[in-house]
């Protein structure tokens, strides 16, 4: 009632005869004024001394029997009988603050449990049980909450700090979980708080220093339980059984529940996906396989998704050789089977890496078009960034067969130049490239350095080595870094087709192979005969070697004074000085076949309504300081979306923005002029863009003719 009537009057508590006194001083000093005044007393009426007169006169509210009253209230204004233990009542009117007639009906129909909602109750108590019960109740309210939670929690009722009590209640929940029944309230509780973000914090405290049973039957737990210690130990068990077929056949179930499991996703235990790829993989059907192109459409559709998940596990599971071993060997099995079949086909092999940025050149139809060349991006870690790329453009993934061996200096040649030259510079490599397309402009950029600001090029190359600089520098410590990796690839996709690409292609120079848990008899020992330069995964000899077939693949090229190349026919890498584990220039497909992905926006309703540049030629050759640009938009095509477009122009200098103009919309048969200047640039490059998508409509070049704006007297 207090709290209702709060900032209506000025509220004195009296509960003494000296605190008495004090407010008839301070009530009686106020007057005349027209200040309104509300006394509350614990007192009954006829022991009150000096304010005793205030209730004859002025009136007072005397409640004797509060349960009474609240039973009498509530019976006269909603006509319901509320049987409550007194405690019970009363806390149940000053949970009603703020409520509405709702809340009695359901206390009349379901009892005291109406009173506190504990599944909304408890999660900011076991958060803060000190400040919340404070702050949420008084003494009586506090007791009585405290009561409702033991009675849930199954034990009597005892005085005892908040956080003693918070503490029994996560205990009840993280042992009903780990025995696999734990109580419905509890559990919702559990999941409100790894749902929450404001409470998540607190959770992690209590999960650490809580101690599981050490007779505890592990296949009994909850399939939401929060413990990865449960996890582990369930794969230790996967691991020691995974030969057996019926015994994994049934676990699965089970392993497919907790992968599902959004509990299990936020607490990071996100492993049970990659291991559910392995075990559920059937290599039955490789041999089938009839020809080279099969193996690679293989490996794309399904051999490609058993890389990512050996990759993800060791990633997590490196440094515990015991749960990890089982599962590398059964990647080994299915990569040996695989593999077999691939080098079985191997004569077919035949790269069409050479010349690649020219072919899209040649294929870009006048399309704004920009091209993510990557250094190290496997087929699998493309796959992952296609699934995160935002935004509605159409995917086409192909694949592109590297260049042999598959290493940098090689392979980004073949992508760069058509010649067929290496060229160990990557400047030479673009020089070369702008050189063979004189007739079209070329951006080059590091990927990092891409934004939202529009380049003046038709071709935006963009390099991006961090994938094989991690991987050759840190080894299988990189793979850490790997999901950031990903999520940056398609950032940079998103954001260039937002920034007016049509097409956005993501291509690379070759993939790798991960040896994860390697002992000295993994790796191959050969000792070729002449002249030879050993590398991890690849051997060049000058001469033919007898003695190395039919062990190795064997593939006759030239290069400086080598003229054979060998390959292992498995993963292992050839006994080298330095370290192991990522690596590349075999002849494996994790190597070889090498993403060709482009995203291309498909043409919207928006674009319907044709706009250009009308007097591209007279500027060509400006008089004065000012220029005037004409656009133009024709008749459109008689439908809603052909009726106006907003545009915006773009100018560039030396390569780069120096203007841009202010949106604005044209109509269909409108021609607009603007004016501008050329600021001290005496040749600028205009582009008009669509407002909206970004897509560039047309493009004009504006020189300025300084020797007929001297009368020609130069």
């Amino acid at each position: 009632m207090l709290k209702a009537i709060e900032g209506e009057y000025t509220i004195h508590q009296a509960n003494s005869e000296l605190e008495e006194l004090h407010i008839k001083y301070l009530i009686e000093k106020a007057q005349p004024s027209h200040e309104r005044f509300l006394v509350y007393t614990r007192s009954k009426k006829d022991d009150l001394k000096f304010i005793r007169e205030y209730c004859e006169t002025c009136g007072c509210l005397e409640i004797r029997y509060l349960q009474n009253y609240i039973k009498d209230k509530v019976h006269q204004t909603l006509n319901l009988n509320i049987n409550l233990p007194k405690d019970e009542l009363i806390a149940a009117a000053k949970v009603s603050v703020g409520k509405d007639r709702t809340y009695w009906m359901d206390l009349s129909h379901k009892g005291a449990t109406e009173i506190f909602d504990l599944n909304k109750e408890l999660l900011p108590f076991v958060h803060d049980p000190d400040t919340y019960s404070k702050e949420k109740y008084d003494a009586q309210l506090r007791e009585t909450f405290y009561r409702k939670v033991n009675e849930l929690l199954g034990q009597d009722y005892l005085s005892k700090p908040a956080s003693t009590l918070a503490g029994e209640v996560v205990k009840a929940m993280l042992d009903g979980l780990g025995a696999g029944c734990c109580n419905k309230t509890l559990e919702a509780v559990y999941k409100g708080w790894l749902d929450s973000v404001s409470f998540r914090g607190s959770f992690n405290g209590h999960l650490g220093s809580y101690k599981l049973s050490s007779d505890l039957d592990i296949w009994n737990v909850s399939i939401h339980h929060p413990f990865r210690q449960v996890d582990e130990r369930w794969l230790a068990e996967i691991g020691k059984k995974i030969s057996d077929k019926v015994h994994i056949s049934t676990t699965l179930a089970k392993l497919r529940q907790r992968n599902q499991s959004s509990q299990a996703q936020a607490l990071g235990i996100s492993f049970w996906s990659d291991v559910i790829a392995l075990l559920e993989f059937d290599p039955k059907d490789i041999a089938y396989l009839s020809s080279f192109t099969e193996c690679v459409e293989f490996y794309k559709k399904h051999f490609c998704k058993l890389d990512t998940a050996i990759r993800n596990l060791y990633a997590e599971f490196l440094n515990k050789k015991v749960l990890l071993e089982p599962f590398q060997e059964l990647y080994k099995e299915h990569a040996s089977v695989f593999l077999d079949q691939w080098f079985r086909f191997f004569r077919d092999y035949q790269e069409n890496q050479t010349g690649t940025l020219q072919r899209i050149i040649d294929d870009a139809d006048g399309l704004k078009t920009a091209v993510i060349v990557g250094d190290g991006v496997a087929y699998e870690i493309a796959e992952l960034v296609a699934a995160k790329v935002k935004g509605s453009a159409n995917l086409r993934k192909e694949a592109i067969l590297a260049d042999i061996p598959s290493e940098t200096e090689n392979n980004m040649s073949r992508i760069y130049m058509a010649n067929g030259v290496t060229e160990a510079i990557q400047g030479n490599r673009e020089k070369y490239l702008a050189a063979q397309n004189l007739d079209v402009s070329i951006d080059f950029i590091q990927l990092d350095e891409v934004t939202d600001e529009a380049h003046p090029g038709q071709f935006l190359i963009c390099t991006y080595k961090d994938i094989d600089s991690m991987g050759e520098k840190l080894q299988q410590k990189a793979l850490k870094y790997f999901p950031e990796t990903i999520d940056f690839f398609a950032e940079k996709i998103s954001l260039l087709l937002a920034s007016g690409y049509a097409k956005v292609y993501l291509i690379t120079d070759h993939g790798f192979v991960l040896t994860g848990l390697l002992s000295e008899a993994d790796k191959i020992s050969v000792s070729p005969k002449g002249n030879f330069v050993k590398a991890e995964r690849y051997i060049r000899t000058e001469t033919k070697q007898t003695d190395l077939a039919p062990a190795l693949i064997e593939v006759e090229k030239r290069y400086k004074q080598f003229g054979y190349l060998y390959f292992s026919q498995n993963i292992s890498p050839f006994k080298t000085p330095g370290l192991y584990g990522f690596s590349h220039g075999g002849g494996a497909p994790q190597e070889l076949v090498t993403p060709y992905f482009c995203w291309e926006r498909s043409g919207g309703p928006e674009a319907s309504l044709s706009v250009s540049i009308e007097n591209k030629d007279d500027l060509k050759d400006v008089t004065g300081e000012l220029f005037s640009i004409k656009i133009l938009a024709d008749k459109g095509v008689g439908d809603l979306f052909s009726i106006e477009r907003k545009v915006h122009l773009v100018f560039f200098a030396n390569k780069a923005q120096v203007n841009k103009s202010n949106v604005f919309i044209i109509h269909k048969n409108e021609r607009i002029t603007k004016e501008y200047t050329f600021d001290g640039h005496s040749e600028i490059e205009v582009h008009l863009l669509d407002a909206v998508t970004k897509q560039q409509l047309d493009r004009a070049v504006v020189k300025q003719n300084k020797d007929r704006d001297l009368g020609g007297l130069l």
